[in-house]
């Protein structure tokens, strides 16, 4: 498939989401995938899952020329295998457990007009940007409240971050794929980190930012298994 690949390596990984692995170690139960976005974007619908044009893949020109069939078909399968093996880690935690809260783990771009050009307005572009616009909020609410207030109050090296909720994106498609699914047993946050993390042009990583990421993620999770504590007691 490479040789078809219109991109370069520096404008692939730039819009990966890099060291967002590194959070991981918060759970024990965790599907993670090394498939570039740009092979299979796995937070999209099945029939969009494999960018074809520029206007799927922010106006990018990902392939040199048409993408043969097989190659095609190749990335749906890993698509499909994806959904399988999550429907199965799902059902099996949820034979042990009524409840099952998902880290949907993710990183946005906001230096998008170039290296050396400012970066877009803090307004709309939140360092925590938590999306839950594909589940029932009123059923959910104990949960992401807790969630919202337990990660802006964490001390992050001296100061709060600045966690919204629904302002830069509402959840993609792996969390609806979830909520209609399970929509009273599985409840998908799905989080998107700013890259303040890391330099997004020249990919280089801050390790300290992405450490204290993976403990305030880590700190959160009191709150919300406390919160799930209620659900099964109510």
């Amino acid at each position: 498939m490479k040789e078809y690949l219109a991109l370069n390596e520096q404008a692939r990984l730039r819009e990966e989401d890099p060291f967002t692995g590194k959070w991981l170690s918060i759970s024990d139960n965790t599907i993670t995938t090394e498939t570039s976005r740009f092979e299979v974007d796995l937070n999209r619908p099945r029939e969009k899952a494999v960018y074809l044009k520029p206007e799927d893949s922010w106006g990018l020109k990902v392939w040199k020329s048409e993408l043969p069939e097989e190659y095609y078909n190749d990335s749906i399968k890993k698509f499909d295998i994806f959904y399988t093996e999550l429907e199965k880690q799902i059902n099996h935690l949820l034979e042990k457990n009524k409840y099952v809260v998902v880290y949907d783990l993710h990183s946005y771009n906001y230096k998008r007009n170039g290296a050396d050009a400012p970066p877009e307005d803090d307004i709309q572009n939140p360092e925590l940007n938590l999306g839950t616009g594909t589940l029932d909020r009123k059923f959910w609410a104990p949960v992401i409240d807790r969630f919202i207030t337990d990660s802006r109050t964490y001390n992050f090296m001296g100061r709060n971050i600045d966690v919204r909720e629904n302002i830069k994106f509402k959840g993609g498609y792996l969390a609806r794929w979830i909520h209609q699914k399970y929509p009273k047993s599985v409840c998908s946050l799905s989080i998107e980190f700013r890259k303040f993390f890391m330099d997004e042009w020249t990919g280089l990583p801050n390790p300290e930012i992405i450490n204290e990421i993976g403990s305030m993620l880590n700190f959160s999770l009191k709150g919300v298994l406390e919160e799930l504590q209620n659900f099964k007691t109510n």
